[in-house]
């Protein structure tokens, strides 16, 4: 099936919304929002709580690499969870955990900073983990639109955090700790609008429980379950090394520091309406490799734009950077649900790849600023972004062949 043929499908892609049916989409809408804000809003803030705490650049630092190694640490356990305890259970404990962990990152001291941050990554890591597996056992007809409606609502919350911090921080007189704790108010609304789904029968409960008695799956040696993890985790390493570093760049191209900031905010604007088309494509088509090659060309024409190109190309090429990641990630959350044949497989496969992908995460910011620290130049750490695109490529045209990871 090609691509013009899904396209014209789209507008048939319904759900038939029944009352607790409702209720659990708004749920997943609302969980999707809270992966991503109460990160982005810290990066604005940075400045502001280094210089209020007293703490050093190293230290302001690992607000952003701390919550990555949470997810990288927590993933691979999280299907564990979900099979002891229940999926939407594990969901609900992980919305209370992220709250208070909000609050306590939001006191305001150097210590509670830094264990809430722990804390945030560690209820994140969960939800990152779960969300894919729970779309594929509820919406199995709908796996597409419903992926898309979460990580637009992730990624959008995404932007906004980014957007509101400084005028929460300065403008309300909140200062970053409450700007930073007025996310507590959207967990804790999640909370109260999650808990139908613990009273409801839960078939994925049973199929967890059904899962303790399957025989175990080892997807480590599952070539297939390898592509798709090195898929999600290149995307992780570029898109977390542009966020850290592209402002930087930017700025020692010519361009301020506000005009830098709004060139990220375009970048993650960008990728809103990517998230959401891309898993309804992926889920008509009989294999996705022909959706691997447009962003693979994007991200490598958005680098070599921003490494050669003059500043008047700078905001196409952070929108091509923006598709191109945009494409990846969703690419990779399909590919959780259609590479596996079961929720149990769906949400081992989540868990080791996010596992492994946000470890690359953690390490790309680092390795891209070493590379800059050894050569005095943006040139080769750029030059190493356009590498990786070039193996994502090659990672995913494996993984978006029609097959199954537990079939090999």
């Amino acid at each position: 099936m090609g691509i013009n043929q899904a396209a014209n499908q789209l507008e048939q892609t319904k759900i038939v919304i029944k009352p607790k049916v409702g209720l659990l989409i708004i749920g997943i809408i609302l969980l999707g929002a809270n992966l991503r804000a109460p990160l982005t809003s810290v990066g604005p803030l940075v400045t502001s709580i280094r210089d209020n705490l007293g703490i050093s650049n190293t230290l302001s630092g690992s607000l952003t690499t701390l919550p990555l190694l949470s997810f990288a640490l927590l993933s691979p356990f999280a299907p564990r969870i979900a099979r002891r305890f229940g999926m939407e259970l594990t969901l609900f404990l992980s919305l209370i955990l992220l709250t208070i962990g909000i609050g306590v990152r939001s006191v305001g001291g150097v210590p509670t900073l830094f264990i809430g941050t722990i804390l945030i990554g560690l209820a994140i890591a969960i939800g990152n983990v779960l969300l894919p597996s729970l779309i594929k056992h509820n919406f199995a007809r709908n796996i597409g639109l419903m992926t898309g409606t979460y990580a637009v609502s992730m990624n959008l919350c995404g932007a906004i955090g980014s957007g509101i911090s400084i005028p929460l921080a300065s403008s309300s007189g909140l200062g970053w700790a409450g700007a930073l704790g007025c996310w507590g108010i959207l967990s804790l609304i999640t909370v109260f609008l999650w808990m139908p789904q613990l009273r409801r029968p839960s078939k994925s409960g049973k199929d967890v429980q059904t899962a303790q008695k399957e025989k175990k799956i080892n997807l480590w040696r599952s070539g297939l379950a390898w592509q798709i993890t090195f898929f999600m985790g290149l995307q992780s390493f570029i898109f977390y090394t542009v966020i850290t570093w592209m402002p930087e760049i930017l700025e020692q191209k010519g361009l301020n520091a506000d005009e830098a900031g709004w060139m990220l905010s375009l970048m993650q604007l960008a990728v809103i309406p990517i998230t959401f088309l891309v898993p309804i494509l992926a889920g008509r088509l009989q294999n996705q490799r022909l959706l691997v090659v447009p962003p693979v060309v994007f991200l490598i024409a958005g680098i070599f734009g921003i490494l050669y190109g003059s500043t008047l190309f700078i905001p196409v090429c952070m929108i091509l950077i923006g598709i191109g990641v945009g494409t990846i990630f969703s690419l990779s959350m399909m590919f959780f649900s259609l590479r596996t044949q079961s929720t149990h497989e769906a949400t081992e496969l989540s868990g080791m790849a996010q596992s492994f992908g946000y470890l690359l995460a953690a390490i790309g910011p680092v390795l891209f600023g070493l590379l800059h620290d050894i050569t005095h130049s943006w040139t080769v750490p750029l030059l190493m972004l356009a590498a990786i695109s070039a193996l994502i490529f090659i990672v995913g045209m494996r993984a978006g062949n029609n097959e199954y990871v537990t079939t090999q």
